[in-house]
């Protein structure tokens, strides 16, 4: 495929490739909220080894893999071809760079939190439950800068 057909496809798709993408930053932004809050109450409320921590560990894996990732594939595969659309980024300006660090913080912290999932699952949690409040805080921070960037252009 040429690339004037691959920008042809790029911008009559545009609209759709943009709202797939806004959809999908939603589902993962909402995984990114609720598995720390999902630690928070498996740190402070459940004993290893019981059924509660059984059904935490199976709430954590699903939102983890059957939810998340898949969204966090989603928002870059769409993303990188918002990015490859002619016309939309600016490379010269700030706003994109400053949206691709914090993506790419977002991601980082996706595996961070990934890797938590196996501490619980192998039975060496070492964090507190408020030590997890305050990674809670870190998608929020990084969604603030995302925002601002794209819709401000700052």
């Amino acid at each position: 495929m040429g690339q004037g057909l691959m920008d042809d496809l790029l911008a009559s798709g545009y609209l759709w490739i943009k709202a797939g993408h806004v959809m999908a930053v939603i589902a993962w932004m909402a995984g990114l909220f609720y598995l720390p809050r999902l630690f928070v109450y498996h740190t402070e409320q459940v004993v290893a080894g019981t059924d509660t921590d059984a059904m935490f560990q199976k709430m954590e894996r699903l939102l983890l893999k059957a939810i998340m990732t898949p969204a966090m594939l989603a928002t870059w595969g769409l993303g990188l071809a918002l990015v490859a659309t002619p016309g939309i980024v600016d490379w010269a300006a700030v706003w994109p760079w400053t949206k691709a660090a914090s993506v790419i913080a977002m991601t980082w912290f996706h595996m961070w939190l990934g890797s938590r999932r196996k501490d619980f699952m192998d039975g060496r949690n070492v964090m507190t439950g408020r030590q997890y409040r305050l990674m809670n805080e870190v998608p929020t921070v990084l969604m603030v800068v995302i925002v601002l960037s794209v819709i401000v252009k700052f």
